[in-house]
């Protein structure tokens, strides 16, 4: 496996499986599903062990498994943006094995209280939070960026085809020899991840993803203000808030609708839950033709709808093989919304905060489903069962609706690709990576009749500036001189100016600029300078260091 990743051999752009003859993707995704048939063993497991304490507890399972994305997200974001992400999956997958482990033995040794197993739940819960961000961020070194898209559904085409599998199959183990061996299974299974990953040579990184002095607080804020800045990636985390509260109701209520309203046991939820699957599956082939049907955001509103429809079936329908065939479409719908909002945000995000963006939206998606299984089990115990369900179904319909208001942007106007393109700034002296504030002046020439169209274009750069490392940013015109337009922005250090520079500046922030420039006089070019704040220290003398980096 020692062979690029990113050049797979040729096949089909439009097949749904393309990005499998990329052969690292293809092992990681077949050990990946692996991995997730003993994931959704053990939940079936864990939620049965639970089934008799209550919905409030049994909702608990999926609150402790997805509350550490909450907590640890952003810094798991930060980890696989600094460090190599190779040697963090593995971390993650040792972790989660020895967790596992410990916890197939105290089932077996009947010692497994409800509280030690949702303690434990929630510590497999950090490895994934640890692991997830790292997965999402390699992605796009396994596969070309044109089968991001591709790449994304093969992956909910996995999470499901696990999900048709192993609840059905962790139902019936369960039921004949008891939770421990599922909890085992599950150990198991992160072994063959970790064997592809310690046999894949990833190629070292064309540039560093981080300053090396960044803490993980800088870190942080860095990934924080590059979201808030970038309205593509922040619809795309608007339209998961408003798909996901509803969603998380059918999988927090799925095992008491099966237990309270249909009478089945153990092994009928497990094939309710692969009813899902076999539906996500079959959507897999069709994701592409519904998509070039309907469009990305009738993707998201059709699949709002479909599932507002399976919660009404949960609700008012006792017949089991009914509730199954109802199921199909849920994951038909399900893969249909996920791979889209997945798609969407791994083609927006460069890759300096690649990591970090994703912790974002795996924060927003898996912490509004931890969030939500709570309040909907609370519900389920105040009103009811099928009125929760119905009041459920009714939140999708909401955000079916809200599609036409808050729509994905187009991205085909988006190049995350690295612009390494601004030349040089001729100073008199070499500043120290850490020396700073710095701040960045550009004056500009604009005519009479371009200095409205090149204010507006400014506020595109304005956010192209606060996303790569600007801390303030100001447009002022002269007012002595009307022509005459200066650009103010602060950079914290000249290691974050020099990071703007080589690593964090894309083809679509150098397209933005090129296009405000246009409406410059006729043979004017902008005039930059570069000033230190003074009591940050003293500047190296020129001649005393190496070649000033632009």
């Amino acid at each position: 496996m020692s062979s690029p990743p990113s050049a797979p051999a040729p096949a089909a752009t439009d097949s749904p499986w393309a990005p499998l003859a990329a052969h690292v993707f293809r092992a990681l995704w077949i050990a990946q599903l692996v991995s997730n048939v003993g994931s959704w063993m053990q939940t079936v497991g864990a939620q049965w062990l639970l089934v008799g304490h209550g919905a409030a507890l049994v909702t608990l399972v999926q609150t402790a498994a997805g509350l550490p994305v909450v907590l640890l997200a952003l810094p798991a974001g930060v980890v696989a943006d600094r460090f190599d992400r190779r040697s963090v999956l593995l971390a993650a997958q040792f972790a989660m094995l020895a967790v596992s482990g410990v916890l197939a033995v105290l089932a077996f040794l009947d010692a497994l209280t409800p509280a030690v197993l949702l303690v434990l739940t929630f510590l497999l819960g950090c490895g994934t939070a640890l692991m997830g961000p790292a997965w999402q961020a390699i992605q796009p070194e396994l596969v070309e960026r044109r089968r991001l898209d591709q790449a994304a559904a093969l992956g909910a085409v996995n999470v499901n085809l696990a999900r048709a599998v192993g609840p059905a199959l962790g139902g019936a183990v369960v039921a004949a020899a008891g939770a421990g061996w599922v909890f085992a299974f599950n150990a198991a299974s992160y072994l063959g991840i970790a064997a592809v990953l310690m046999a894949w040579r990833r190629p070292e990184p064309a540039t560093a993803t981080l300053p090396g002095n960044d803490g993980l607080l800088a870190a942080l804020y860095a990934g924080r203000r590059y979201v808030w800045n970038a309205p593509g990636v922040r619809r795309v985390l608007l339209r998961t808030v408003l798909f996901i509260p509803g969603g998380a109701a059918l999988w927090a209520l799925l095992p008491l609708t099966a237990s309270s309203s249909l009478g089945l046991g153990s092994a009928g939820y497990g094939v309710l839950l692969a009813a899902v699957g076999v539906g996500a599956v079959a959507g897999a082939f069709a994701l592409r033709r519904v998509r070039a049907l309907l469009g990305i955001n009738g993707t998201l509103a059709a699949g709002a709808v479909v599932f507002a429809g399976v919660l009404a079936v949960l609700a008012t329908v006792r017949t089991p093989w009914v509730v199954a065939v109802a199921l199909l479409p849920a994951g038909l719908a399900w893969i249909g919304v996920l791979s889209t909002l997945n798609a969407a945000v791994q083609t927006r995000l460069p890759g300096w905060v690649r990591a970090r963006g994703l912790a974002v939206y795996l924060l927003v998606f898996q912490g509004g489903q931890a969030l939500a299984a709570p309040l909907w089990g609370a519900v389920a115990d105040w009103v009811g069962l099928s009125a929760c369900l119905l009041i459920a179904g009714a939140v999708m319909l909401l955000s079916a609706a809200s599609v036409r208001r808050w729509p994905l942007y187009d991205a085909a106007g988006i190049n995350p690709t690295p612009s390494d393109h601004w030349p040089a700034p001729p100073l008199v002296f070499e500043p120290g990576e850490a020396d700073g504030p710095v701040l960045v002046s550009v004056v500009y020439r604009v005519p009479a009749g371009n200095r409205a169209a090149f204010t507006a274009r400014m506020r595109q750069v304005a956010r192209s500036r606060r996303r790569t490392g600007a801390l303030s940013w100001g447009l002022y015109q002269d007012g002595n001189d009307p022509a005459r337009f200066v650009e103010n922005y602060l950079v914290s250090t000249w290691a974050e100016h020099r990071a703007q520079h080589h690593v964090r500046w894309t083809d679509t922030d150098r397209r933005r600029e090129e296009e405000a420039r246009e409406l410059l006089a006729p043979g004017t070019v902008p005039e930059v300078t570069h000033a230190f704040d003074t009591v940050a220290g003293p500047a190296v003398p020129a001649g005393s260091g190496p070649a000033p980096a632009p």
